[in-house]
This record gives structure tokens, C-alpha cells and sequence, in this order.
């Protein structure tokens, strides 16, 4: 089952394996690096129907991407509400002003690109005093604060450095849930798995965490352009 899968293994000195299933249905296997490949096929298949089980509501969820057209009237998600793009002659890169995005009338072909812009410039002003703030209550230290491309995953962390990384479409989810994204990478500088340990930092932080899970699981894939 799991061969239908794409599949990224990567050894190193933990002690125990890791299965991380990504945004894009890919999987990412972590593991012991004294394991050779039977054993990490063992661990896979141990995992199976619990890896069938996600993908195929991952597939139900996917369903509800939403495909965006770069006409007058289409809507864009912003901070979690549906905003309307309208073509200007006034304006040179896309210019969020009430219910609207104002773009370029000759921006149709790079729209996409337009509001990648937007979303990070948007994420840069926005997320950072977020993450301080939640640093400061969690007593840790961040020295740099991106908001790029993350392929897979929504956000990252590096602890030695210290730094977290933001995908530019988390701008697209309500305020609420970004604030999930900071606090759950920020939890991962003292709990570095998904352990109770971990969960039990995050609630501490946020009580409703658990609603924000739920939001992303049902509407994460409408997070797109």
C-alpha cells in the first residue's frame, strides 16, 4: 500500500522513527541511523493502515480546493475572509483596500506572483510582533522571524539559530490559527516531537488549540491560489 506513496527517508542519531505525512500528501520517514532498509519497510508497514486512513481523508479534503481564476469578482482569502480582486489602472502591485484587492488591468498572467508579494510583505508586518510576543510569554528567544515558500509544510524552526519560517499562505488562514502555527513552532525549541510532553506546552499556551487543528483539517486545503 504505502509503495503508492511518495516517500523521503532520512536517517540521523534519534532513537526512535518518526512517520511526518506532509500538506502535499508526501511522506517523511525519520529514523534511527544504525536501521537498514528492511527495518524501515518494517516500520512503514506497521504504519500502513494508519497512513491509508490519513490519505484518503486527505483526498476528501483536497476536494475542497479551491481553484482561483484572475477575473474581476474572484475572492482571495486574507486573515480568513473572502476579499475581491478588481483590475485598476491606479495601482501597480496589488493594493488591499476594504472588501477589495486592487490589481494592475495588466496583471492577469502574474497574479499569483503579485499576491505571493503580498502575502509576505503582509506576513512580515503581521506574524513578527506575533511571534515575539508569544516568545516573550514562553520565555525563548527568536533572532530571526521569514515568511517564504515551504513547500510542504506550513511552518519551521530552527533552534540552534534561533529562527522560524512561515509559508506565505498561512496569511491566508484567520489570525487565530496563525497564532497556532507560532505557538506550536515555538514549542518545538524545548519539545522537538509531537509527544504528550509537546501537546501538553501547546495547551498551556492556547487552551483551543484543538480548534484550530480542526479548522486547518477542514478548510487548510482551500489555502491555496
Amino acid at each position: 500500500m504505502t509503495e503508492n506513496y511518495k516517500i523521503g527517508v532520512k536517517q540521523s542519531k534519534r532513537k526512535t522513527a518518526s512517520i511526518y505525512i506532509e500538506r502535499d500528501g508526501s511522506l517523511s520517514v525519520l529514523v534511527p541511523e544504525n536501521l537498514n532498509e528492511k527495518q524501515i519497510e518494517e516500520i512503514l508497514k506497521a504504519n500502513e493502515y494508519k497512513i491509508y486512513k490519513y490519505q484518503a481523508k486527505r483526498q476528501l479534503l483536497n476536494e475542497k480546493a479551491v481553484k482561483r481564476e484572475p477575473v474581476n469578482g474572484q475572492s482571495y482569502l486574507y486573515l480568513g475572509r473572502n476579499y475581491y480582486l478588481q483590475y485598476s489602472n491606479e495601482v501597480e502591485k496589488i493594493e488591499f483596500k476594504g472588501r477589495y484587492f486592487y490589481a494592475p488591468k495588466t496583471a492577469a498572467k502574474k497574479m499569483t506572483e503579485l499576491f505571493k508579494d503580498f502575502y509576505r510583505s503582509r506576513g512580515e508586518t503581521f506574524i513578527r510582533p506575533r511571534v515575539k510576543k508569544y516568545a516573550e510569554i514562553m520565555g525563548l528567544k527568536v533572532e530571526q522571524i521569514v515568511v517564504l515558500e515551504l513547500k510542504n509544510r506550513w511552518a519551521s524552526c530552527s533552534v540552534k539559530k534561533p529562527k522560524v519560517n512561515f509559508h506565505w499562505k498561512v496569511m491566508m488562514a484567520p489570525a487565530t490559527v496563525i497564532d497556532y502555527f507560532i505557538v506550536h513552532e515555538l514549542t518545538h525549541f524545548k519539545h522537538k516531537r509531537h509527544d504528550s510532553d509537546f501537546w501538553n506546552a501547546v495547551d498551556k499556551i492556547m487552551p483551543e488549540y484543538q480548534k484550530q487543528v480542526a479548522w486547518l483539517k477542514q478548510f487548510g486545503a482551500a489555502l491555496d491560489m
